[in-house]
């Protein structure tokens, strides 16, 4: 009977033990919970890194708007006045109805004679002169009051030639180029009676080409009594080269007969 206490109380000992080891390990898990919230705090400086970046690549495809300026500056045009005033320099100034030596003659100019100039051509040294009956002279032999390359360009254009009333244009038969750069235009004979021409001096043809030179467009007024002429027109220019020929008799001028222009070789 003793046995069966001191069996009953070690069994009874032993139940105690055990739910006193079982019950802290059931608290144990819930407060290790408490983790979750630290894991998801360091999501938020996540985002903020992410975003600066893609804005700073954004804003740098801008420079590709740079070359504006270049177009902006390239215009180098000199400003125009209406107007200059002049004085001739020379005993007597052919005043002309062309811009060159060989266009018919309108009147002559004294020494110290004051004159307007109202335009120019863009290409060679004559300069338009005001007045009722409007002509060229050339720019060597006046004395002019300012730039006159702030002129405006009246020819070809707004100043012309005056028309012959009695006779036809010519026509253009050929234009050719050889391996010097030598442009060769032949054209029809237009016949002008003796009583017609200005006096024995008088060109019957007026060729205006504008040719390249060094680079530059020059305007080069030309004349011939025969049906040809030849000239250079260098490679180079910005603007394309081109001309056209008239027939010249004391009232006026027949054409013009453009030339069809041989290109570069």
């Amino acid at each position: 009977m003793q046995t069966n206490w001191i069996r009953t109380l070690t069994l009874a000992s032993f139940i105690v033990l055990t739910l006193t080891s079982c019950a802290p390990a059931s608290q144990t898990p819930l407060q290790a919970a408490s983790p979750t919230e630290t894991s998801a705090a360091p999501q938020a400086p996540t985002l903020t890194v992410a975003i600066t970046p893609t804005l700073t690549e954004t804003a740098t495809p801008s420079p590709t708007e740079t070359p504006m300026p270049t177009e902006t500056s390239t215009p180098t045009t000199v400003p125009t006045v209406e107007s200059l005033k002049a004085q001739v320099t020379t005993d007597l100034l052919s005043c002309r109805y062309g811009p060159g030596p060989f266009y018919l003659y309108l009147y002559g100019l004294v020494k110290g004679a004051n004159i307007k100039l109202i335009g120019r051509t863009d290409g060679n040294n004559w300069v338009y002169v005001d007045g009722k009956n409007k002509c060229w002279v050339n720019a060597s032999f006046i004395d002019i009051a300012g730039d006159k390359s702030t002129l405006p360009i009246v020819y070809p254009g707004i100043a012309k030639l005056p028309q012959s009333p009695y006779y036809p244009p010519t026509t253009i038969l050929s234009a050719t180029r050889d391996d010097k750069n030598q442009v060769t235009v032949e054209w029809t004979d237009v016949y002008v009676s003796p009583g017609h021409r200005e006096d024995e001096n008088m060109r019957t043809y007026v060729i205006e080409v504008w040719r390249c030179e060094a680079g530059k467009m020059i305007f080069d007024p030309l004349a011939t009594n025969d049906t040809s002429i030849t000239f250079v027109d260098e490679p180079g220019c910005n603007q394309p080269s081109h001309g056209r020929v008239f027939v010249q008799e004391k009232h006026g001028f027949a054409g013009p007969a453009d030339i069809p222009w041989p290109p570069q070789k």
